[in-house]
């Protein structure tokens, strides 16, 4: 009996031994695997895609020991837990699972798609990243109303040109020939997306008429290029003429062309040419062919005022050129230049000379001009006397006059 207790009493200290030991082991364990996944973080990243294209979602863990990742959408409905796909959409795919990534693709990425998406760690406790999805929504080709065709001179017309369905709004620009003006721009909000309107007050005149005016929308989402629309301007309105000549002083017999230059919308065609009010003269000298009048060889019976005439269905318009031929022989020649030298040389020539000749002149009678008082006046003690003295000395005077050459 006393060998059974002991033998009882054995087996009760091994087996709880053993315990003990399991029981340490079991709790370094779970310290282990709790010390560990305190260091395990996912990490994830903000992604932006264009509306209807393609997008991946990556998470991703330094240091994992197996514990499993899930992808979850901004419904907080499953969308990958590990490799196993949890939700029933054919546009998102599993790209890669692994212990430290799991990454899944969105492919025709709809506006519905933005928002908030969250990857899993299901450690103990669950941590969580969470990334943001932004949707851009493309805009639609502009178009541009408020124009019609034909327009006319004077009128006042308002284009205008819309985009719909931008995220964020899109911006709207006009141009001109390549030359941007400004418009007013109106934005409105529609669900998600954006509708922006820009307005350009014309008032057309002739100028106008082949203008091209486009509409340029610019987008983050249109990144290799822009959507534009071009529009061009039709415009009608009276006729102007103008005259050009060949030569600029017609002579007897040269040759002369008239051309007549209407500018219409509709173009004034074809045009009429007359002369004094009345029919053209001597059509077999003087040739009409279009809008060209053409003298073969002219004369002074050509005389006159010869007009243009252009008619479209806004009105009438006419230039006159004055003709005036004049004879080749009758005109003054060129001057002679050599003549003119000439006679410039011998005018300046006798100018020096006369210049020498007064010089000398006045040279000659320098220190003559002395009045009798003053040709006495050295020895007299005053003026009676020097008059006798300077009468006395005349026989002298020849001496002390001098000469300059």
């Amino acid at each position: 009996m006393m060998v059974k207790q002991h033998m009882l009493f054995t087996l009760y200290s091994i087996c709880g031994i053993v315990l003990k030991d399991i029981l340490a082991v079991s709790v370094a364990a779970t310290k282990n695997k709790l010390r560990g996944a305190q260091g395990q973080f996912p990490i994830v990243q903000n992604m932006t895609v264009t509306e209807g294209g393609i997008v991946n979602l990556t998470c991703r863990v330094e240091h994992n020991d197996n514990t499993s990742l899930q992808w979850s959408n901004p419904a907080q409905q499953t969308l990958f837990f590990g490799d196993k796909k949890a939700l029933r959409d054919n546009r998102i795919e599993l790209v890669r699972a692994t212990s430290q990534e799991l990454t899944i693709s969105i492919s025709e990425v709809t506006l519905a798609d933005e928002g908030m998406y969250t990857c899993s760690l299901f450690t103990m406790p669950v941590k969580t990243a969470k990334a943001f999805l932004t949707v851009l929504g493309m805009p639609k080709k502009p178009e541009i109303n408020g124009l019609t065709k034909p327009v006319m001179e004077g009128d006042q017309i308002t284009l205008t040109c819309v985009t719909s369905g931008s995220k964020p709004a899109a911006d709207v620009r006009w141009f001109k020939n390549e030359k941007e003006v400004k418009g007013a721009k109106e934005v409105n909000a529609s669900g998600k997306t954006f509708t922006v309107k820009s307005s350009l007050q014309l008032q057309v005149n002739r100028h106008d008429d082949g203008v091209a005016y486009t509409c340029r929308v610019d987008h983050m989402a249109l990144t290799a290029t822009h959507e534009e629309t071009t529009q061009v301007l039709e415009v009608h309105y009276a006729p102007y003429v103008e005259i050009k000549h060949s030569i600029p002083a017609p002579l007897e017999g040269q040759y002369l062309k008239l051309e007549c230059v209407p500018h219409g919308n509709p173009s004034p065609d074809p045009v009429l040419w007359t002369k004094d009010g009345g029919e053209l003269p001597d059509l077999d000298r003087v040739i009409v062919e279009g809008r060209e009048l053409t003298f073969m060889a002219l004369n002074k019976t050509d005389n006159g005022t010869y007009r243009c005439e252009a008619t479209n269905h806004l009105g009438t318009s006419h230039a006159e050129y004055k003709l005036v031929v004049k004879d080749p022989n009758a005109l003054p020649g060129p001057p002679d230049h050599a003549l003119i030298g000439g006679i410039v040389a011998v005018v300046v020539f006798a100018t020096l000379c006369l210049i020498i000749v007064l010089g000398r002149y006045l040279a000659r009678h320098k220190g003559t001009y002395l009045t009798n008082e003053a040709k006495g006046a050295d020895d007299a003690p005053d003026a009676d006397t020097a008059i006798i003295n300077a009468d006395g000395n005349h026989a002298h005077a020849e001496e002390k006059k001098e000469y300059f050459i």
